[in-house]
C-alpha cells in the first residue's frame, strides 16, 4: 500500500489541498506526498518548525500552551495544524501537524517514539474542525520519524469522513 499516492488521488479526487505543519517529522509528511506524481495539485504550503519560538511566531502556537501541556503533545499539535490553515497565504482545506520525541527526551518527558499528530479541516463556513492522536513509535530516530510521516498521511481520509460525519449531524 502506497500511503502518499492514496493521499494524493484522494486529495484529488475531491479538489482538497493539504498544509503541512511539522516539527520532529521535519518536512517528511510534505516530502512523502511530493514525490508523487500530481502532487502539485494538493499540497499547497508545509511548515516547519522545530523551536518554541518557531513554533509560536510562524503558526501561532501559545506559549502559556507549550508551558503547560509541553511541546510533545496534542494541544501543541492543534495548535500548530489550526495555525497553518490560518496563515495568510495558505489556501489548503486541510493541516496535518506532528511533534514529538524520536530519541531522548528530558527526565519525566513523554518517552522516546513518542508522536503527537492534528488534523485540521476548514469547513464551507470557515470554521476548523480538528482531530488529535497521540502515539509511540519505536526503531532508530529516522525510522520513527518516517513511520510517524506516514502515519500522519494515513489518517487524513479517516478524519476527513469524520468532519463529513461531524458536519452532517450540524443544523
Amino acid at each position: 500500500m502506497n500511503v502518499p499516492m492514496q493521499v494524493v488521488s484522494f486529495l484529488s479526487s475531491r479538489g482538497l489541498k493539504l498544509a503541512t505543519a511539522e516539527s520532529c517529522t521535519a518536512g517528511q509528511i510534505a516530502s512523502y506526498l511530493a514525490s508523487v506524481p500530481g502532487s502539485g495539485a494538493c499540497l499547497d504550503v508545509g511548515f516547519v518548525s522545530y523551536s518554541p519560538s518557531g513554533k509560536a511566531g510562524f503558526l501561532g502556537v501559545k506559549q502559556s500552551t507549550m508551558e503547560q501541556f509541553g511541546l510533545t503533545s496534542e494541544a501543541v499539535a492543534r495548535e500548530m495544524a489550526e495555525g497553518a490553515l490560518r496563515q495568510e497565504g495558505c489556501c489548503a482545506d486541510i493541516a496535518v501537524s506532528n511533534t514529538g520525541l524520536a530519541d531522548g527526551g528530558a527526565e519525566g518527558g513523554p518517552p522516546p517514539g513518542t508522536q503527537c499528530f492534528a488534523w485540521s479541516f476548514r469547513t464551507r463556513q470557515g470554521e476548523i474542525l480538528t482531530f488529535a492522536e497521540t502515539r509511540k513509535f519505536s526503531g532508530s530516530r529516522n525510522d520513527i520519524r518516517s513511520v510517524a510521516a506516514i502515519y500522519a498521511l494515513s489518517r487524513i481520509e479517516h478524519y476527513f469522513n469524520a468532519n463529513v460525519a461531524a458536519a452532517q449531524r450540524t443544523p
